[in-house]
């Protein structure tokens, strides 16, 4: 295990947002540009297969099996390349001596790290989430129109997809810290925030209405 990588396992290690902006590259070019089309094209090539399979297969086996194998290649793609690559986080599973199952969340941060690409960044978590968005609706569509086969594709591709994204969030937040901890207290900073300078924005108008007020006695 290199030195660079943090392991994060039954631990309050935590990078939090905001955190990685030092391990971040300005720089909007992409440095992986292989790994960025492979991270969207498969989940891409999954989502139009289920939108459009009609127009080439009345058969629902073969739309089946092409859609899960689309969805395997983009979740083995999302969990051990383009994760490490593009963002620098890592998760996986493995069965320790006693037989329990072991779930490791690694995050690469130090000095030594080597930067992320910020619009590689952006890609990889944009897919992510709007595509389980996307799932998310197609659930709802299959479980109104009653259609039980599609239900089942959609499920798959919702728990694929969530996997990763749950796996990586996990990553960036900490391995035990709870996540709605975590959402309550970036909610309640921006919250403070908002309430300090709606309080400012009161005392400058309060400020500058006086003045008015005292130049307007002034002239009389």
């Amino acid at each position: 295990m290199s030195s660079n990588n943090v392991i994060m396992e039954e631990t309050d290690v935590t990078l939090n947002f905001g955190e990685e902006d030092d391990l971040v590259d300005k720089d909007k070019n992409l440095k992986h540009p292989i790994a960025v089309f492979f991270h969207i094209f498969f989940r891409a090539a999954a989502l139009i297969a289920y939108l459009l399979c009609g127009l080439f297969s009345s058969s629902f086996i073969t739309n089946f099996v092409v859609i899960i194998l689309l969805l395997c290649m983009d979740f083995w793609t999302v969990k051990n390349v383009t994760g490490r690559l593009l963002v620098g986080l890592r998760w996986w599973n493995y069965v320790d001596e006693k037989g329990v199952s072991r779930w490791i969340y690694e995050s690469r941060k130090g000095s030594g790290s080597i930067k992320i690409s910020a619009a590689e960044a952006r890609i990889f978590w944009l897919s992510l989430v709007i595509c389980q968005l996307l799932w998310v609706v197609f659930f709802f569509a299959a479980i109104f129109q009653l259609s039980f086969k599609w239900f089942m594709v959609v499920v798959v591709g919702f728990l694929m997809n969530g996997a990763n994204l749950y796996g990586y969030v996990r990553c960036r937040v900490g391995a035990k810290k709870n996540l709605s901890s975590v959402a309550t207290n970036f909610l309640s900073t921006r919250l403070f925030t908002s309430m300090l300078s709606s309080a400012a924005s009161q005392v400058s108008t309060a400020n500058t209405e006086e003045t008015r007020s005292s130049r307007g006695t002034d002239q009389h």
